[in-house]
């Protein structure tokens, strides 16, 4: 229900809701049936979090499915905008006044598989 009422009145800094231990368990295994090749993990810290999130009008965070340099499934985080709008360019405005604009923080390197399985043993 809280998805229907976001399609319709988009409060991006509202999108996502906490989920009860089981039913991420219930999601993940049913998924890890489902697409067994497919099943992969990434841990990111949250100093990245919080660098995106602090950019003027962050309000969220869209992760991005990508193959990285080595050929590896990872994801590509952005920020986005109140109107659900990647986030690729800050307007900044330098010591003697001029307005610039710079790239905005777009991320990647987290953890993958193999260190959630080594330290997790595999299970949540």
């Amino acid at each position: 229900m809280q998805q229907k009422e976001l399609l319709t009145n988009l409060e991006v800094a509202s999108i996502g809701e906490a989920i009860d231990h089981d039913l991420a368990k219930q999601m993940i295994q049913s998924y890890q049936t489902t697409y067994p090749e497919t099943f992969t993990t990434l841990m990111v810290g949250r100093k990245i979090i919080d660098q995106i999130l602090a950019q003027p009008g962050c309000v969220g965070i869209r992760f991005i499915d990508a193959i990285n340099e080595e050929g590896q499934k990872t994801l590509v985080y952005v920020g986005v905008d109140a109107e659900g709008k990647d986030i690729l360019k800050n307007v900044m405005v330098e010591r003697n006044g001029a307005i610039s604009t710079v790239p905005a923080i777009v991320a990647d390197r987290g953890f993958g598989d193999q260190f959630w399985i080594w330290l997790t043993g595999g299970s949540i």
